[in-house]
C-alpha cells in the first residue's frame, strides 16, 4: 500500500482517487477551495465535475496543502493547467528532495512554453517529476471502464514503481521514458480536439473528423519531434490514442467548446457554457510559438488560433484548410 496525495479535486483528481483507493492505496485529495471539500465530505460525491461517483470513506478530502503532502510516497499534481505553476509555488517549504510527483494535467505554459513537468522541476527543486497520460476520460475511469495509460519517467524504476502503483484489471498502464512526447502529445491533442469540435458544429460529418485526426496526428508528431520528443510516441497511445477520444467523445470539453464555436458561440461564451478549464484555448498560442521556433507549419492550431482570437469563423477557417496549396501526403515517399 502507498500513501498518496492528490493535488486537485476535478474530475480527474477525483476519478484517480477512486481508481487508487480500489487498488488498496491510501488517499488523500486536497482542493484549495474549502467549499468543494466540505461538499466532497458531506455528500462523498463530486457532484457538479462526477456525478453518480461514489467516494469512499476512507478517501479523505482536506483543504491543508500540507496534509496532503506530508509522508506521502507519491504525489499528484491533477491541477487544471493554467494553476500548476500558482500551486508548485504553494507546495514550496511542504516537499522533500526526491519526492515523486506525478503530473496528470495537459497543458504548456503559454507565456514561457514549459511543459507541466518542467514547471513543476522548476518551482520545486530536487523532487523526481514523472507524468500519466493517455485516452481517459475522467467520466469513464471513476465508473471503472477500462482505460489504457501510460506513464514517463526520468528512470524506469520510477516508472515501474508507478506503473504497479495505478495498473489494475481496468486501468492498464504502459511505461515510456519519453516524458517530452508524453506531454506534448497531451497538450497539444486538446487545439485539434478543437477544430474537429467545429466541424461537428459546423455539420460536416465523420469524412472531415477523420481528416482533421489524421493531419492533426502529423502537426502533432511534426512538431514533437522537433521539439526532442519521439515520433514513437505520437503514434502511441498518448498521441493518437488520446486525439481519437478527445475528438470523438462527448465527455470531450475540448471538442464540446468547439462545437459550440462551429455553431457560432464566441470562444468566451462556448467556455463559459461548458463550465471547466478548456485546456486546448490555452495550450494554442503556446502550439503556434512553439511551431514558429522550431520552423514547423501547424495549418491547423494556426486556423484554430484565428478563430479563437481574431474573430475568424469556422467556415471560413475549413475553407483555407481545404484550398491550402497542393502538396504529397508523405514527403518521405519517393515516386
Amino acid at each position: 500500500m502507498a500513501k498518496i496525495g492528490i493535488i486537485g479535486a476535478g474530475s480527474w483528481g477525483i476519478a484517480l482517487s477512486v481508481l487508487l483507493h480500489n487498488n488498496g492505496h491510501d488517499v488523500s485529495v486536497w482542493s484549495v477551495i474549502k467549499e468543494e471539500i466540505a461538499m466532497l465530505k458531506e455528500k462523498r460525491e463530486h457532484e457538479s465535475k462526477l456525478p453518480g461517483v461514489h467516494l469512499a470513506e476512507e478517501i479523505r478530502f482536506t483543504d491543508c496543502l500540507e496534509e496532503v503532502t506530508k509522508d506521502k510516497d507519491v504525489l499528484i499534481m491533477a491541477v487544471p493547467s493554467p494553476y500548476t505553476r500558482s500551486t508548485a509555488k504553494m507546495m514550496k517549504g511542504l516537499v522533500e528532495k526526491g519526492q515523486i510527483v506525478v503530473n496528470v494535467a495537459k497543458g504548456v505554459e503559454e507565456s514561457t512554453l514549459d511543459t507541466l513537468t518542467d514547471i513543476i522541476e522548476e518551482e520545486l527543486p530536487g523532487v523526481n517529476t514523472a507524468v500519466l497520460s493517455g485516452p481517459s476520460h475522467a467520466e469513464e475511469v471513476g465508473r471503472g471502464l477500462p482505460t489504457t495509460c501510460v506513464v514517463g519517467a526520468h528512470d524506469k524504476e520510477t516508472a515501474q514503481y508507478l506503473q504497479n502503483i495505478f495498473i489494475s484489471p481496468v486501468f492498464r498502464v504502459y511505461t515510456s521514458p519519453d516524458m517530452l512526447g508524453i506531454e506534448l502529445g497531451g497538450a497539444l491533442k486538446n487545439v485539434i480536439a478543437l477544430a474537429a469540435g467545429m466541424a461537428d458544429g459546423l455539420g460536416y460529418g465523420d469524412n472531415i473528423k477523420a481528416a482533421l485526426i489524421t493531419r492533426g496526428i502529423a502537426e502533432i508528431s511534426r512538431l514533437g519531434v522537433a521539439m526532442g520528443g519521439k515520433a514513437e510516441t505520437f503514434y502511441g497511445l498518448t498521441g493518437i490514442g488520446d486525439l481519437i477520444v478527445t475528438c470523438a467523445s462527448v465527455h470531450s470539453r475540448n471538442r464540446k467548446a468547439g462545437y459550440l464555436i462551429g455553431k457560432g458561440y464566441t470562444m468566451e461564451q462556448a467556455m463559459d457554457e461548458v463550465k471547466m478549464i478548456v485546456e486546448g484555448v490555452y495550450s494554442a498560442k503556446a502550439a503556434l510559438a512553439m511551431a514558429k521556433k522550431c520552423g514547423v507549419e501547424m495549418p491547423i492550431a494556426e486556423q484554430v488560433n484565428k478563430i479563437l482570437f481574431e474573430g475568424k469563423k469556422a467556415k471560413d477557417a475549413m475553407r483555407e484548410l481545404m484550398l491550402r496549396s497542393r502538396r504529397n501526403e508523405q514527403d518521405s515517399l519517393q515516386w
